[in-house]
């Protein structure tokens, strides 16, 4: 049985019929559009910004070297790029899209929606593609022998290096590397340090670097001190970025809404930009 397609007068409210368009009012195939482009966008604005040093996360496999104002920055940069990229995964997605003889209003709110899908559907792809990252990244690091063994953490290894550090040949044994990382933990927090870790922590450093007690109780309080700035740095940062991520998102979506609109204000009269410079023409003689 043959479908028959009844074609309205574009003065009637209701659907204005496009070749190949569809008669609903959620045009998913401009809204998938739109969100492709938005991400190819933003995926390689990102490139460029790991390519000049602007990246979300150090490079280095620690955090004692995160930089508050790298944060700042690699923020606004994220939000700059979630901006940029919506809008114009919404402005073509609202270009695009069929149109619909009814009210301005009206036209301009079913234009949003789409700017809206173009969004929806854009983050979810984000977040796929940093699930499959994250995935990648742990698989590698545990295919990678780790460092410590009895519980000692990764990031901890340079404090640690710096806590026994002597001119004596034999390494400390993983279990003591491995109390003396809990106890730098414990120290990583807003209150002090107990007395009696620090005591231990003391005698740990006395028996293995050879230094004695009055040495190793300042080197305790100069690793301990380092270590706890660098964690509070790493925390401001982590906020500050959170923050700007939940701000790119919510402009983004605001910015995919209004350019949306302003695809469809385009495509219903009928404006095309120029899509090439225009000027005179010099002929040489």
């Amino acid at each position: 049985m043959t479908d028959v397609q009844t074609y309205r007068d574009p003065a009637v409210p209701g659907p204005i019929p496009t070749p190949g368009g569809p008669l609903s009012y959620i045009h998913w195939g401009p809204g998938i559009a739109g969100a492709i482009v938005a991400a190819a966008t933003s995926f390689v604005l990102m490139g460029f910004a790991s390519a000049v040093g602007l990246m979300v996360a150090s490079p280095s496999p620690t955090w004692r070297d995160t930089s508050v104002w790298l944060a700042i920055l690699s923020g606004f940069w994220i939000i700059v790029v979630a901006v940029g990229s919506f809008a114009l995964g919404g402005y073509l997605a609202g270009r695009v899209r069929s149109t619909w003889a009814t009210t301005p209003d009206e036209v301009e709110f079913r234009d949003g929606t789409h700017g809206l899908i173009v969004w929806a559907i854009g983050v979810m792809l984000g977040a796929v593609l940093l699930a499959m990252t994250a995935n990648s990244f742990a698989a590698g690091s545990a295919a990678s022998p780790p460092r410590d063994t009895a519980g000692a953490p990764s990031f901890l290894a340079y404090e640690i290096d710096r806590l026994f550090r002597s001119d004596r040949r034999e390494p400390a044994a993983p279990e003591v590397r491995a109390e003396a990382s809990r106890i730098i933990m414990r120290g990583l927090g807003r209150t002090e340090l107990p007395a009696e870790d620090r005591t231990q922590l003391v005698r740990l450093t006395t028996a293995v670097s050879g230094l004695a007690p009055p040495e190793a109780d300042r080197r305790v309080t100069q690793v301990v001190t380092d270590a706890r700035s660098a964690a509070s740095r790493a925390r401001s940062s982590a906020v500050i970025l959170g923050f700007c991520l939940a701000a790119a998102l919510a402009a983004a979506a605001a910015a995919a809404w209004f350019a949306a609109g302003i695809g469809g204000k385009h495509r219903d009269n009928e404006f095309a930009p120029p899509l090439r410079f225009g000027g005179a023409v010099v002929r040489r003689v």
